[in-house]
């Protein structure tokens, strides 16, 4: 029987198990954060840097289906700065960014300013106190994952990230949960709402 996991990767960890790079000893990897059953992946990436919701799987097939299946993830981002309408207006009808030196315009996509704060924990990595500035808090909705392309997007409008949380992949919600803990998924297809 295959198992699957929802994670709050904390910042600093690398969204795998197994640490094929040069710098081997420095990195933090999820399965320094509980027991998983041997052939546990990742099901798509965070960045280092990066926190929130990610699903694990056993099973490969499944994590093919959600990557395949432009399944909507929610990402809230703490930028640079108050946000202006005219930035958002561009994030939500999309933006020229840089994938592999090549010119790509992001998909249009759901975004919007959040009137209040979300309540995350601290991160383990201290943000920038206020004398640098006020800073404001994003919700983008994408069904697409080009490599750190949130933060790309918020850039090329004026307003670089600080911090990054991914809050939701298709129904499959962050919740209470804490950095560092994961829960086990009985079914994922259907809490993702892909058929069966």
């Amino acid at each position: 029987m295959h198992k699957h996991y929802k994670l709050y990767k904390p910042y600093g960890y690398l969204s795998q198990f197994v640490n094929n790079g040069p710098k081997k000893r420095s990195k933090k990897l999820l399965g320094e954060l509980g027991v998983f059953p041997e052939d546990t992946m990742s099901i798509g990436r965070l960045d280092e840097k990066s926190e929130g919701l990610l699903l694990l799987t056993t099973d490969g097939k499944i994590s093919f289906l959600i990557n395949s299946s432009k399944v909507d993830k929610e990402y809230y981002a703490q930028v640079d700065g108050i946000i202006t309408t005219e930035a958002i207006k561009a994030l939500q009808n999309g933006v020229e960014i840089g994938i592999n030196g090549k010119t790509y315009t992001t998909k249009p996509c759901t975004a919007f300013k959040l009137d209040t704060p979300p309540d995350f924990p601290e991160r383990g990595k201290k943000l920038r106190d206020e004398r640098h500035g006020p800073t404001s808090w994003v919700s983008i909705t994408l069904n697409e994952g080009k490599f750190r392309q949130v933060r790309k997007m918020t850039a090329v409008v004026g307003f670089p990230t600080l911090r990054l949380v991914r809050v939701r992949v298709g129904a499959i919600g962050l919740e209470s949960l804490n950095p560092g803990e994961f829960i086990a998924l009985e079914d994922i297809k259907a809490e993702l709402g892909l058929d069966p």
